[in-house]
């Protein structure tokens, strides 16, 4: 009964002096403006803090991650090729390659990907 009326104790000592001390070594700092704003490089702090999004960049980024996520998945297509002779899986990587490639020739037609406009 003993030990776990030290333990008890020790539970709450601990954090409670962990919180002393914080809040001892937190009135010791010199609240200065400048060091309590996030520092963010390149950007100002006093600026404003919504700035408006470009949707054309997010359609794009998301095409690159779209077209960067096919190439990981075609990756071990060469290897799968010298292995083995699996007609399944290259029926399948046809497949996922003319789905792009029929969404690109869609994006450009659509205008998505003309920057500037």
């Amino acid at each position: 009964m003993l030990i776990m009326t030290m333990c008890f104790m020790l539970s709450l000592f601990i954090p409670a002096l962990v919180y002393y001390l914080s809040v001892m070594l937190y009135m010791r700092v010199e609240k200065n403006r400048n060091k309590m704003t996030p520092f963010e490089c390149g950007f100002d702090p006093n600026m404003q803090a919504r700035i408006p999004f470009s949707t054309r960049f997010f359609l794009l980024a998301v095409i690159f991650i779209v077209f960067d996520i096919e190439i990981v998945l075609l990756m071990p297509l060469p290897i799968i090729i010298s292995h083995e002779i699996l007609m399944p899986h290259l029926k399948i990587f046809c497949l996922i390659l003319m789905i792009l490639l029929i969404g690109l020739i869609h994006e450009l037609y659509e205008g998505a990907l003309d920057w500037l406009k």
